[in-house]
């Protein structure tokens, strides 16, 4: 599972993954699009038109790739994005905000411990 991640964590940050701009940064950065447990984007507020294109985009990518590393490790792309997600919440910046499986849209705060799922490990 650890190996998903890590190799996910690289291929997300690659060049062919959507590259967020500013408005969506500006949204992240307000608490409004953030992470899910799931591997995917969400948004804890109903978004601009452009926001939610851009989400889309990249959570079809996302999606594209956990297909497609689901099928080298014999395991299924459900698996692949919980395992992207642990390593994506691992990762907050203070003010972020994160879904965990119970659907509640929270915010990340400094000094809390990270938002990491029963499942992560």
């Amino acid at each position: 599972m650890r190996t998903i991640a890590f190799i996910l964590a690289a291929a997300l940050a690659s060049p062919l993954v959507a590259q967020p701009t500013t408005n969506l940064l500006l949204a992240v950065q307000a608490g409004q699009v953030g992470e899910r447990y799931d591997g995917y984007m969400g948004f804890a507020v109903a978004p601009s038109p452009e926001v939610r294109r851009q989400v889309q985009a990249i959570n079809l990518r996302r999606r594209n790739l956990y297909i497609e590393l689901a099928g080298r490790r014999n395991v299924t792309a459900e698996v692949v994005g919980i395992a992207t997600g642990c390593q994506l919440l691992r990762g907050l910046t203070p003010g972020e905000a994160y879904q965990l499986a119970d659907g509640v849209w929270r915010r990340w705060t400094q000094g809390q411990p990270a938002p990491v799922p029963q499942q992560c490990g």
